[in-house]
């Protein structure tokens, strides 16, 4: 993510919001790498109860369960009322369709 959009796109219009937590035993807060992302665009929460995971698979995906690994894109027209809309892209895990999503930012820093 660091390399190929945050580099890619230095726009400060290009805001990152990452939520980590811990679904796999070396997903630890005390394993945690604080230099990925380094980029100031990068805003980092850590959700040590999946709270903002089991929100974002119930309310934007449609599932119980645990939302991790994913993206959500949204441009400069979201707002956020019960939802957070319009939903400019998504998918996961994040490594496998870090093309689709760079296809997204790309069509949104274009606008």
């Amino acid at each position: 993510m660091q390399t190929q959009l945050l580099t890619e796109y230095p726009s400060d219009q290009l805001k990152v919001y990452a939520i980590w937590l811990q679904m796999l035993p070396m997903d630890s807060r005390q394993e945690w790498d604080e230099t990925t992302m380094p980029d100031a665009r990068v805003q980092h929460f850590w959700d040590s109860q999946r709270e903002a995971a089991q929100w974002f698979a119930k309310h934007v995906d449609g599932y119980e369960g645990i939302a991790w690994d994913v993206y959500y894109l949204y441009g400069p027209d979201a707002v956020w009322e019960v939802v957070p809309s319009p939903l400019a892209g998504s998918g996961g895990t994040i490594i496998r369709e870090h093309e689709k999503l760079e296809t997204e930012v790309s069509a949104l820093i274009k606008k």
